[in-house]
């Protein structure tokens, strides 16, 4: 089974008018100010899943600072994964620092989601008040088991729109915090597996960490895969798209030319989903 755990999709009266939800938004409009920047909705994904030979899909929305537009958008997460329950298992998005977030966050839980995320902090890095005020929504997913996606990127090398400015360290004492939980880590966790090497404290303090492929062909090599697997097992690697930026196929054909083995392609392109998911 292929289970792509990182995509994204947008209701229609967003895909029609984006422009309406760029107040007060400054991260959205950043992303997708460029109508080359595609928003697809729930049935152009179960289409691409089809024609790239994806079985379930992770689907979220976008950290909405406005709670209206992340409420509208869980929403249309939860009627997507009520339409395709074989198919799409949704995570609710939200701003996690909200004072309502939590309620948020409960409400989509009961509503049939799985997990919270992408949670992305744009402007401010992953900060120490940052990390203190997503204590609730943190609570809960311990709570239920549930697994927390939080987006982050590299701290040197290209600029790109949506990468922020979060450092390794701020990324390792958010992982210290809440320590009980599952955590993802969208975009290869910004490199911070490679400390795995480290012989004293970080790789227990990653034992309940994953990572996630997102946008790997824009900022890796593919030689990544194999040094992710040697340092903290391919067990903790996760396919993800970040579809629709980029076809699941040209991951695909990345890993089968890296030499990886029929077991680790088969658990990073699925089996490790899902048993994260409990699938």
């Amino acid at each position: 089974m292929i289970i792509d755990f990182h995509t994204h999709i947008f209701p229609r009266v967003v895909q029609a008018n984006r422009e309406k939800y760029f107040a007060n938004e400054p991260a959205f409009q950043l992303l997708y100010n460029s109508p080359r920047a595609r928003l697809v909705n729930a049935e152009e994904m179960v289409q691409a899943m089809d024609e790239e030979g994806v079985d379930v899909s992770v689907v979220f929305g976008f950290p909405w600072k406005n709670l209206v537009s992340a409420a509208l958008h869980n929403d249309y997460i939860m009627e997507a994964v009520a339409r395709y329950p074989d198919r799409l298992k949704g995570f609710c998005c939200l701003d996690p620092c909200d004072e309502m977030a939590a309620s948020e966050v409960e409400r989509c839980l009961k509503g049939g989601l799985c997990g919270v995320g992408e949670l992305a902090f744009y402007q401010s890095g992953i900060v120490c008040a940052i990390r203190d005020s997503m204590a609730p929504v943190m609570a809960i997913c311990q709570e239920k088991s549930l697994p927390v996606l939080i987006h982050t990127n590299e701290p040197v090398g290209h600029a790109y729109p949506g990468k922020t400015e979060n450092t390794l360290s701020e990324i390792y004492e958010f992982i210290k915090q809440f320590p009980l939980n599952k955590i993802v880590l969208a975009h290869w966790g910004g490199g911070i597996f490679f400390y795995g090497l480290l012989k004293k404290e970080v790789r227990e303090t990653l034992k309940n960490v994953w990572i996630d492929t997102a946008a790997s062909p824009f900022l890796y090599d593919p030689a990544i895969y194999r040094h992710a697997i040697d340092i903290i097992g391919r067990e903790k690697i996760l396919f993800g798209s970040d579809y629709p930026l980029i076809k699941p196929a040209r991951y695909f054909s990345e890993l089968r030319n890296t030499g990886l083995t029929q077991d680790e392609f088969a658990d990073i392109c699925g089996g490790n989903a899902g048993e994260l998911l409990g699938l």
